[in-house]
C-alpha cells in the first residue's frame, strides 16, 4: 500500500496556498498526500514585533515539532521564515522555483506622501523598517502583525499612508492591489519568495517524492542568501537583506546584501559578482566585507548591550582596530613587548642555507634591518603564520611550508626535509618547541638570535574585565605587574598554552589577526548580555 504523504503547514490562507501547491505537484507525480494544518507561535502572538519574541523560527517551530512526532512527513514554509540552521534530523528536501522576489508598498491613497516629512507606514519587518527610516528619516513605521488578510484589513482601518508587504505572498492568493508600488530599491530578505519544503533526514520515500520539485537555480540562489545571513548571524534580529541572481547571458551569479542598524541611521552594503560555478566563498566573502566595516558592532549596539566592559590591549591598535569595538567599551592599550634588532654577521647572512626557519613577522624585519633581500642565500624558506609568510614572499623570497604552529611546523620538517640541518632566526625570547622536537629527531638547529624582545609592561586597572594577548611573551610581560583575574583573550594556540598556565578564562580567536581577537571581545558580549 502506498504511503500518503502528511503535508503540515500553518492554516492561514498564504500558507494553506503553498501547501495545496505542493500537494499538487506530489500528485502530479503519482503521490498519495493529505494536508495537514498546525498554528505557529507567530499566528498566536500577535501583539509583540517579532524580534521581541526571542526566538528564531517562530513561524516553523511548531512544525518542526510536528514531524519530529511524526504528525507529518514534509513541512512547507515560506522559506524566508526558515531558520538558517535546520534542527538535527530535519533536512531541505526541496525548493521551489522563487517567485516575485520583491517588497511592495500597499498604498492608502497615493505615494505623494514620500516627499512629505510626516508619512505613516507600517511593518512587522524589521529589516523593511529600517530601509524605509534609512530613505525617508522623517517618517514614522507602526508594526503591524497578523497574515495577510489581517494585514490589509488594519491598512484600511487605520490612517496610515501604506504598509509594506513581500509581493509573493499577495500575488500567490490574488490579494495585489492594483496601485502597489514595486519597492525595487529596497534589498528583500534572504529567500524571499521562495518556497522550502522539509523532511526528516532519514525518510527516503519523502526525500525522493520531493526530489523532482526542486529548481536548481532557485536552490543556488537562496543558499547563498541563507549563508550571507547567517554567516552575519542575524536571524530575526537584524535588519538584513540579501539577494542573489543568476545572470544566464554573462553566465554569473549577482550579489547584493545590506545590514542596517534599526532605526535606519547607519547602513553598510555589499555588491559582488562571480561565475557561476564559483560560488564556494561569495557569501563568506560578502559577509566578511559587512563585518569587517564595523557590521557585527553595528548589531551588537542595536541589542541594546548595556554591561559596561572594559579591555586592555598588550599592544598598541589602530584607530581603525579600535572602531571595531563598539562605542560602550573602554579600551586602553600599550605595547608589552618592545624589539631591537641585533646586528648579525655578514658572513652569517651570506652564507647559504639550505634550510631556514623564521617564525614571526620580526624574524623578517630583523633580517632586511642587516642587509638586503637580495644578499641572502635561502634555499628553503619554512615559516609559522600566514601573515608572516605573506610579509616573507614580499620582501625575501617564496616560502617552501609554512604552518599554523611551531609544533606542526616541526613535524613537518622531520618528515620532509633531507639535510637534516637548519638555520632558525629567533629572538633571545621563543619557546623550546620546535628546536627541542627537532633536536630529539637529529635534526640539527643553528640559531641566530636575529632581535631582542623585551619585556615592557604596565599596570592595568583594576576595573579591566579583559586583556588581549598576542604572543606568549606578552603574557609573561602582563605577568610582571599584574593578575591573572581577568578573560584572556588570545590571538593563537601557542598564546593560548601560555595564558592557560595562569588565567581561568581563556578564550582563542579562529584567526591569527589583531581583527580576530577583536571579534572575541564582541562575540563574548553576545554570550553574556
Amino acid at each position: 500500500m502506498q504511503k500518503i504523504i502528511k503535508i503540515g503547514t500553518r492554516d492561514s490562507q498564504l500558507a494553506l496556498w503553498q501547501a495545496k501547491k505542493v500537494k499538487n505537484l506530489l500528485e502530479e507525480q503519482g503521490y498519495e498526500t493529505e494536508i495537514v494544518p498546525i498554528k505557529s507561535a507567530g499566528d498566536i502572538v500577535l501583539d509583540k514585533p517579532l524580534y521581541e519574541l526571542g526566538i528564531t523560527g517562530i513561524f516553523t517551530k511548531n512544525l518542526d515539532i510536528a514531524m519530529l512526532n511524526k504528525e507529518i512527513d514534509i513541512a512547507v514554509h515560506s522559506m524566508k521564515d526558515v531558520p538558517t540552521v535546520l534542527p538535527n534530523d530535519i533536512v531541505q528536501a526541496a525548493v521551489l522555483k522563487r517567485a516575485n522576489f520583491n517588497d511592495i508598498l500597499v498604498l492608502k491613497d497615493t505615494e505623494e506622501f514620500t516627499a512629505q516629512p510626516n508619512g505613516i507606514v507600517a511593518t512587522s519587518s524589521l529589516r523593511r523598517k529600517a530601509m524605509w527610516l534609512n530613505r525617508y528619516p522623517t517618517h514614522k513605521v507602526v508594526d503591524l502583525r497578523g497574515n495577510v488578510n489581517t494585514r490589509l484589513q488594519k491598512l484600511s482601518d487605520n490612517d496610515w499612508n501604506g504598509a509594506i508587504f513581500a509581493a509573493a505572498g499577495l500575488e500567490r492568493i490574488g490579494k495585489r492591489p492594483k496601485g502597489a508600488v514595486n519597492l525595487s530599491w529596497m534589498i528583500p530578505a534572504p529567500a524571499q519568495g521562495a518556497i522550502m519544503v522539509t523532511a526528516l533526514k532519514d525518510d527516503a520515500y519523502v526525500l525522493e517524492a520531493c526530489k523532482e520539485l526542486n529548481h536548481p537555480d532557485t536552490e543556488l540562489c537562496t543558499k547563498i542568501e541563507r549563508d550571507f545571513l547567517n554567516r552575519l548571524e542575524g536571524g530575526c534580529t537584524a535588519p538584513i537583506g540579501a539577494l542573489a541572481i543568476i545572470d544566464e547571458v554573462n553566465k554569473e551569479v549577482s550579489f547584493k546584501g545590506v545590514l542596517l542598524s534599526r532605526d535606519g541611521v547607519k547602513k553598510i552594503e555589499v555588491a559582488k559578482k562571480v561565475p557561476i560555478g564559483k560560488t564556494q566563498y561569495l557569501a563568506k566573502d560578502c559577509a566578511n566585507y559587512i563585518i569587517d566595516k564595523g557590521g557585527k558592532i553595528m548589531m551588537l549596539e542595536d541589542q541594546g548591550i548595556e554591561k559596561e566592559f572594559s579591555i586592555y590591549s598588550t599592544k598598541k591598535l589602530s584607530e581603525a582596530q579600535k572602531n571595531l569595538l563598539p562605542t560602550h567599551v573602554e579600551i586602553a592599550d600599550s605595547d608589552f613587548i618592545k624589539i631591537r634588532f641585533n646586528r648579525i654577521p655578514v658572513k652569517t647572512l651570506k652564507s647559504k642555507h639550505t634550510n631556514v626557519i623564521i617564525t614571526s613577522k620580526n624574524g623578517v624585519e630583523a633580517l632586511l634591518h642587516n642587509t638586503t633581500a637580495d644578499d641572502l642565500q635561502f634555499e628553503n624558506i619554512y615559516c609559522v603564520g600566514r601573515r608572516t609568510k605573506k610579509l616573507i614572499e614580499q620582501k625575501i623570497g617564496k616560502v617552501a611550508h609554512s604552518e599554523r604552529n611551531a609544533a606542526k611546523l616541526a613535524d613537518y620538517l622531520i618528515k620532509n626535509i633531507d639535510t637534516k640541518e637548519v638555520t632558525y632566526f629567533c629572538s633571545d625570547l621563543r619557546l623550546d618547541v620546535l628546536p627541542n622536537i627537532l633536536s630529539e629527531n637529529s635534526i640539527t638547529v643553528n640559531e641566530v638570535e636575529a632581535y631582542k624582545t623585551m619585556l615592557s609592561p604596565a599596570k592595568v586597572d583594576d576595573k579591566v574585565n579583559g586583556v588581549l594577548f598576542y604572543s606568549p611573551s606578552t603574557v609573561e610581560s602582563y605577568l610582571q605587574q599584574n593578575t591573572a583575574d581577568k578573560i584572556a583573550f588570545c590571538i593563537g594556540e601557542s598564546t593560548a598554552k601560555e595564558a592557560k598556565k595562569h588565567f581561568e578564562n581563556v578564550q582563542v580567536a579562529k584567526m591569527p589577526t589583531v581583527e580576530s581577537v577583536i571579534e572575541l571581545v564582541n562575540l563574548h558580549f553576545v554570550k553574556n548580555k
